[in-house]
């Protein structure tokens, strides 16, 4: 089975981290799903994520007071694998798991997809729990020496035949339930403050596993790993073992990170292909914060989310959703139902980096298949001011340009045989145009 088939086109979706925190229930999951369907659908979005703890009990405790409990207890099976808390995801009860939910969410005809941290839990290691198909137990193939630094939930698991048949079950059992997308923490850049060096991809045997164990199961699951910073000098395993990988530490709705984002796409330009994509992680529009942060309307202005969506689309990201999906605006939906900035997506639109500075950036792209040519202006200023680009060299042929939000026509200069394109913007505002 071939992974590259999984995710032809960069997964567009919902994920219920930004809106829910650790406590999401069956009952937002299902009302998210229900406006993705009405709303979304149409135009690319289909993924709907359930992120981290979905296992854990007392998962309310944990966003108001601990974010994640050390020794928490957690739904678990006889064979060692996570199970949703039945208290929060009431159709799972009886050992069905998540197939009731995702039956629900494929009959809106949309995909369904989880969060998973790499590894074991603590609870199946010290309880002695059995591993399906082999005679040890879960003690036997977790690392205790070998925590998440942020979320102490598992221990890894040892590169061995029974580690391997632990992680075949968990992703055979994920297939049972109809999961079309893992998202895996605590395994992309497993020390994100060392993320230059060999020790932030120490876990590169676990991302091997999980993907041997897809290609085993007979379900085609996109494989997503986080966090970032991805390790560049390992961009060919990222890309022959998963479909998505993140490339910046988490992204919320702070202009400092949208402004370090296009450090991190340059360094990345060259990398996006079908069926693997460097991930810019979750847009934060809409109403965001729920549960483990203030529930608030996203911090960036309207112009800060156009540029964020106009360089997501441009150099080619995967697209998850943070916001609480039954509080959408219609300002948010014009944002994410654009189809002339969503046509920018598809992973034969080759994204560059054209010029970059502390108050500037150029972005083009060519789609070689359909002759479609896109040009992004992005003032990175804290002021108004004039954004140029002379394309005469990169596109002498150009004759017009139309602007992708506004529809409106742009004004090309042509003085002394030169053709270029100005803007004068406002403070971290953007523009983007289809040339032709």
């Amino acid at each position: 089975m071939n992974k590259n088939t999984f995710a032809p086109t960069p997964p567009m979706g919902w994920n219920s981290y930004d809106a829910y925190g650790t406590s999401a229930t069956e009952e937002q999951v299902k009302a998210s799903a229900q406006v993705m369907a009405e709303k979304l659908k149409d135009f690319g979005w289909e993924y709907v994520v359930i992120d981290i703890s979905w296992y854990a009990h007392g998962a309310d405790d944990i966003d108001k007071n601990y974010f994640y409990i050390p020794f928490n207890t957690a739904e678990l099976d006889e064979y060692s694998r996570l199970q949703p808390d039945p208290a929060r995801f009431p159709s799972s009860a009886g050992g069905k798991g998540f197939k009731p939910l995702a039956d629900y969410i494929h009959s809106l005809g949309l995909k369904f997809g989880i969060h998973i941290m790499r590894g074991i839990h603590r609870q199946a290691a010290h309880q002695h729990l059995k591993i399906l198909g082999t005679d040890v137990t879960a003690d036997q193939i977790a690392e205790p020496n070998n925590v998440c630094r942020w979320n102490p939930y598992m221990y890894g698991v040892r590169d061995c035949p029974e580690g391997q048949a632990y992680y075949d079950s968990l992703i055979q059992q994920y297939a049972d339930w109809g999961v079309d997308f893992i998202k895996c923490d605590d395994i992309c850049n497993t020390d994100n403050l060392n993320y230059h060096t060999e020790l932030g991809f120490a876990r590169r045997n676990e991302i091997e596993m999980i993907y041997n164990a897809i290609q085993k199961a007979g379900r085609p699951i996109v494989l997503s790993l986080s966090p970032g910073p991805a390790i560049i000098q390992k961009s060919w395993q990222y890309a022959k073992y998963a479909n998505m990988w993140r490339i910046s530490d988490d992204f919320w709705d702070e202009w400092p990170l949208l402004k370090e984002m296009f450090g991190w796409c340059e360094l990345w330009q060259d990398h996006v292909k079908a069926g693997c994509y460097p991930d810019c992680d979750m847009l934060p529009l809409g109403r965001v914060g729920g549960g483990f942060k203030r529930e608030r309307d996203t911090g960036f202005t309207r112009d800060e989310q156009r540029t964020m969506m106009n360089l997501w689309c441009l150099f080619g990201s995967p697209l998850m959703l943070g916001a609480d999906m039954t509080k959408l605006d219609d300002w948010t939906l014009s944002l994410l139902t654009n189809r002339e900035v969503l046509a920018m997506l598809t992973p034969e639109c080759r994204p560059d980096q054209i010029a970059r500075d502390e108050n500037e950036a150029i972005w083009a792209a060519e789609n070689p298949k359909t002759g479609e040519r896109y040009l992004a202006l992005f003032n990175l200023s804290d002021e108004q001011r004039p954004v140029t680009m002379d394309f005469t060299e990169l596109w002498p042929e150009v004759k017009g340009a139309v602007e992708l939000w506004s529809g409106e026509k742009a004004v090309l200069r042509n003085e002394h045989g030169s053709i270029s394109l100005s803007e004068s913007l406002a403070p971290h505002a953007s523009t983007v145009y289809k040339l032709n």
